[in-house]
C-alpha cells in the first residue's frame, strides 16, 4: 500500500440505520451500545469509516430526519458519553466516523421553531421562513408543493403567516439568508469535529436557500403535485456555492476532515458542480448506479456520464443501497445463490472512486414486506400509498438464526424478514463461497492493489446486454475487471493486447476449470465476476 493513502478517497465507507443495527439495552431498538458491540465485525468486515444516519435527539416525525437538537445524542441510542466512547472503539480499529447532519431544516419541536412561532417579533423569527398568505392571506405563499405530499406551505393561527416545509410539516425549513443561522451551522460542524468526528454527510444540502423572491414554479407533466412542477426556485440556488466553500474551509481547518453531500432533484451535472478543490468532497449521484438498471450498457453509461460531468479534481462515489430506495436484492430479483449480487458487488467495489455499503448489503438482505397496518415510518403512515413507506429496506440486522436474529432479546422496531434463519451473518460467515465472504475477498483487494483505488479507468469492448469489462490501471499493474451479467455463458472479444498477456486470477466467484481466455475471447461463467491481473 502505497504512504499516500487517506481514507475518504481509498477506503469504504459503511452506512449504519442506527436503530435497525444493533440493540445493545434490550429495548428492541438499535443503538450506541449495540454498534460498539459489533465494531469488530466491522473491522473483520474490512471497512474504513462508519456513516452513521441521523441520532440527534428528534420526536421522529421523520425518525430522526427531523432533529431537535444539533449538539446532543437522542436518549433510545445514548448520550454524548456513550459516543465518545464509541468514537474512541472505532478509531482503536482504525475505523472513521461519519455522522449525518440534517442542516435543511429542523424539528418543529427544536427550541428554535417553538421561539420562532410564539410572536412575529420573536428574535428567532427570522431564522425560519415564514411568509404573509397571498388574496390577503387566504392562501399560500405560493405554488411549492412538499415532498411527501400537499402544499409546502404551513399555515400558523397564532401569528397569522405560513412557514415553508419542503418535506413534512413537523420539519420547518431553516432559513439560511439569516447570518445567525449560517454562523450557528458553521458552529455545528466545529463542535462534532472537535469531539473526534471525522466526516459528514449533508442531508439535502442543495436546498438550504430558496429563491429570495419565491417566485411560483414552472409547470410540468407528472403523477404527484410536487412531480409536476420544474424546482427552479426551491432548490439548487446560487447562492448554494458561497455555502459549500465555507464548510469547506471549516473543516480544512482539521486535519482529513470529509464532507460529502446529498444532492436532492439534481441531475448528474448540477451535483458534479457541487465538488472539487474549495467545494465538498464528494456528493452522491444517485443516478449513477443506485437508479439506474441492472444492466451492463445502462451501468457503463451512467459512469462514463458522471466522469466527464465531474471536475477533473474530483472524485466520485458509487452506492447500491441506502435507507430510501429498496435494497438491489429487490430491484434486481436476485436469486437466494448470490451470484448475481457478486457481479454487483465487484462492480461497486472496483470503480474509481469511493464505495458506499448499506448495513447488511454484504450478507443480501432483502427488502420485508409491510403491510399497511404495519408501517413504522411516519411518512409511509401519513402519505400512503404514495409513498408507501420506506420500512423496507429498514428491517434489522441479521446476525444469528436465533429469535429475533441476535439483533435483540425482545421484539425488535420493526419486522425481520422471514428468511433470517438461513440468512445472517453467523451462517455465511462459516461458508468460504457465502456473499460475506465475497465481499471481503473484495475489501481485502481493493486495500492491497493500489490501482483498484487510484488507477485510471479504461472500458474495454463490452456486449450492452451481458457482458462489462474494464482496466484499472496505474504505473505499475492493471488490473481487469470482468463481468456477467447473464445468467448463461458469455464470451468477449478482446484486443491482442489483453490476450497475448499472461493473467493470474485475483478473485472470482466461479470454480475456473475452464480456460478464461481461449483465441482472442474473454470466456465467462453465467454470474461470473472475474478480476485478474496482468503478470
Amino acid at each position: 500500500m502505497k504512504n499516500d493513502w487517506l481514507w475518504w478517497k481509498d477506503g469504504v465507507i459503511y452506512q449504519i440505520y442506527p436503530r435497525s443495527f444493533m440493540d445493545g439495552n434490550g429495548d428492541g431498538v438499535g443503538d450506541l451500545m449495540g454498534i460498539i458491540s459489533r465494531m469488530d465485525y466491522l473491522a473483520d468486515l474490512g471497512i474504513d469509516a462508519i456513516w452513521l444516519s441521523p441520532i440527534n435527539p428528534s420526536p421522529d416525525a421523520d425518525f430522526g430526519y427531523d432533529v431537535a437538537d444539533y449538539l446532543g445524542i437522542d436518549s433510545k441510542y445514548g448520550d454524548l458519553a456513550l459516543f465518545d466512547r464509541l468514537v474512541s472503539a472505532a478509531h482503536e480499529r482504525g475505523i472513521r466516523i461519519v455522522l449525518d447532519l440534517v442542516l435543511n431544516h429542523t424539528s418543529e419541536e427544536h427550541p428554535w421553531f417553538i421561539e420562532s412561532r410564539s410572536s412575529l417579533h420573536n428574535d428567532r423569527r427570522g431564522w425560519y421562513i415564514w411568509r404573509d398568505g397571498r388574496d390577503g392571506g387566504k392562501k399560500p405563499p405560493n405554488d411549492w408543493q412538499s415532498v411527501f405530499g400537499g402544499g409546502a406551505w404551513e399555515y400558523d393561527e397564532r401569528t397569522g403567516q405560513y412557514y415553508y416545509h419542503m418535506f413534512t410539516r413537523q420539519q420547518p425549513d431553516l432559513n439560511w439568508r439569516n447570518p445567525q443561522v449560517y454562523a450557528e451551522m458553521m458552529n455545528v460542524f466545529r463542535y462534532w469535529a472537535d469531539r473526534g468526528v471525522d466526516g459528514f454527510r449533508l442531508d439535502v444540502f442543495n436546498n438550504y436557500f430558496k429563491d429570495a423572491q419565491f417566485r411560483d414554479n414552472p409547470t410540468k407533466p407528472g403523477i404527484r403535485p410536487f412531480d409536476r412542477q420544474v424546482h427552479r426556485y426551491d432548490t439548487n440556488q446560487s447562492e448554494m456555492m458561497r455555502v459549500v466553500a465555507d464548510i469547506r474551509s471549516v473543516l480544512d481547518e482539521y486535519p482529513e476532515r470529509y464532507v460529502v453531500g446529498e444532492t436532492f432533484m439534481a441531475n448528474t451535472k448540477i451535483t458534479a458542480s457541487y465538488s472539487g478543490p474549495g467545494k465538498l468532497h464528494a456528493a452522491f449521484d444517485f443516478y449513477s448506479l443506485i437508479k439506474t438498471p441492472w444492466n451492463p450498457g445502462r451501468y457503463l453509461n451512467a459512469i462514463q456520464h458522471q466522469d466527464k460531468e465531474l471536475p477533473v479534481e474530483a472524485w466520485p462515489i458509487y452506492v447500491l443501497n441506502n435507507h430510501d430506495n429498496r435494497r438491489i436484492t429487490t430491484r434486481i430479483r436476485a436469486g437466494e445463490d448470490d451470484e448475481k449480487l457478486k457481479v454487483s458487488a465487484a462492480l461497486l467495489l472496483t470503480l474509481r472512486g469511493t464505495p458506499f455499503l448499506y448495513y447488511g448489503e454484504e450478507i443480501g438482505m432483502r427488502d420485508i414486506h409491510v403491510s399497511r397496518s404495519e408501517i413504522q415510518d411516519p411518512v409511509g403512515k401519513r402519505y400512503w400509498p404514495i409513498p408507501v413507506g420506506r420500512d423496507g429496506c429498514r428491517s434489522p440486522m441479521q446476525w444469528t438464526d436465533e429469535p429475533y436474529s441476535g439483533f435483540s432479546t425482545v421484539e425488535p422496531w420493526l419486522k425481520l424478514h422471514p428468511g433470517y434463519p438461513d440468512r445472517n451473518v453467523e451462517s455465511q460467515s462459516k461458508n468460504p463461497n457465502s456473499l460475506l465472504n465475497f465481499y471481503k475477498s473484495l475489501l481485502r483487494l481493493r486495500r492491497e492493489n493500489n490501482a483498484l483505488r487510484r488507477g485510471i479507468f479504461i472500458p474495454l469492448n463490452h456486449d450492452p446486454q451481458r457482458v462489462l469489462a474494464y482496466m484499472r490501471q496505474d504505473n505499475d499493474s492493471r488490473i481487469l475487471i470482468a463481468l456477467n451479467f447473464a445468467r448463461r455463458r458469455s464470451k468477449l472479444a478482446l484486443g491482442g493486447d489483453i490476450t497475448r498477456y499472461d493473467w493470474d486470477v485475483l478473485l472470482t466467484n466461479k470454480d475456473r476449470s475452464q480456460p478464461l481466455f481461449q483465441k482472442g475471447w474473454l470466456k465467462l461463467e453465467g454470474y461470473e465476476a472475474c478480476i485478474l491481473r496482468q503478470k
